[in-house]
């Protein structure tokens, strides 16, 4: 996974964006998701795509926080196209339509993280699911689980990269030589990586422990104010003129 850099940590700042209140920024990736996943017009995504670029200016994102995806990324979006145009222009298009959804709606969703510290995914998640308590479901759990695994998952990438890096100083040797060096591939790779991802899941397990327990991840005091009614409005008026616009269209 050749990027400059790693994607799911905060970029410091005091920008509007970051004064957001997190779970704010959830429920306005969750509605810019459903409306272009039940329509999937060039209107909508262009809509969602405008508002991502502008929160990322907003918000003061460095260029150089942009993930750099590998070549072979971009070769298999250009292969589908390929493929795609062998069954016609329709379906070209409706491929190009899936590609742009699923790329708008990564980079919201990593601009969420981006501009949200850590330790406030888990309180939020638990107020929006507050209504759940009703039937008796976990709420704080799932709210620690989903923060727990969006915390760990740059520490996954890192150890990916450094066992990337390590295998790469490794001598090489012919693959059938009987050499140590020729025994490494993928598979050795990825066992390290969950050895080492369920030894700091140990010592992040203890750690909370020591800290009182799962409870205190979803007591963090946290509460929408006016910049998120506003924020909210402002979404819910672009989504209003964005199907708006696909309608007369």
């Amino acid at each position: 996974m050749s990027m400059q850099s790693v994607p799911l940590r905060q970029v410091p700042g005091n920008s509007f964006v970051h004064r957001l209140w997190a779970g704010t920024k959830l429920l306005i990736v969750l509605a810019l998701g459903v409306m272009t996943w039940v329509l999937p017009s060039w209107p909508a995504l262009g809509l969602v795509a405008a508002i991502v670029v502008l929160t990322a200016i907003v918000a003061g994102i460095p260029l150089g926080a942009i993930p750099r995806p590998p070549w072979w990324f971009w070769g298999l979006i250009i292969a589908g196209g390929v493929l795609n145009v062998v069954f016609g222009p329709a379906a070209l298009i409706v491929y190009l339509r899936a590609v742009t959804l699923g790329l708008v709606l990564v980079a919201s969703s990593i601009l969420v993280i981006w501009t949200t510290p850590m330790a406030e995914i888990a309180p939020a998640i638990a107020t929006l699911m507050r209504p759940l308590r009703i039937f008796r479901m976990p709420v704080d759990e799932w709210a620690v689980a989903i923060a727990l695994c969006l915390r760990g998952l740059p520490l996954l990438i890192e150890e990916m990269r450094l066992l990337r890096a390590a295998h790469r100083l490794r001598p090489s040797a012919p693959a059938r030589s009987g050499h140590p060096a020729a025994e490494m591939g993928v598979v050795d790779m990825i066992t390290a990586a969950m050895s080492s991802a369920l030894r700091r899941s140990a010592e992040m397990a203890e750690a909370i422990t020591a800290r009182g327990g799962t409870g205190r991840l979803t007591a963090y005091p946290s509460r929408p104010g006016r910049m998120d009614a506003v924020a909210l409005l402002v979404i819910g008026i672009a989504c209003a003129a964005a199907i708006t616009l696909t309608l007369v269209l």
